[in-house]
């Protein structure tokens, strides 16, 4: 079956640094739009990042436009997400999610991991 598995996430100070990964299995890597999303506490999910099916486009949420840096490997089957200049209200669980089309809405996804913990303190 397809698996998603996010790993990277942590604890970070204000203006720091972050690299999250998302290993994939169980699909044809290449055939699916990888992208980045987050849910706070209190707030529904909200998209991040997307990368299309060769890295050759990319979109990013206005919030981390300029900060974050959403890339992928092929050959590895997985995703990342390159996060710079950190601030608290980053702070949030960040799941990897697969699509067919390149689109930034969560119900255009068809897998999803189960999340990893970013915690940003100011």
């Amino acid at each position: 079956q397809v698996q998603l598995v996010e790993s990277g996430g942590g604890l970070v100070q204000a203006g720091g640094s972050l690299r999250l990964s998302c290993a994939a299995s169980g699909l044809t890597f290449s055939t699916y739009v990888m992208g980045w999303f987050r849910q706070a506490p209190g707030k529904e999910r909200e998209f991040v990042a997307v990368i299309s099916w060769g890295g050759g486009s990319t979109y990013y949420a206005d919030s981390v436009k300029g900060r974050f840096i959403i890339s992928r490997d092929n050959a590895k089957n997985t995703v990342f997400l390159q996060m710079n200049s950190l601030k608290a209200e980053d702070t949030a669980v960040y799941y990897c999610a697969a699509a067919k089309i390149f689109r930034r809405a969560t119900e255009e996804y068809d897998y999803w991991g189960q999340g990893t913990q970013v915690t940003v303190s100011s």
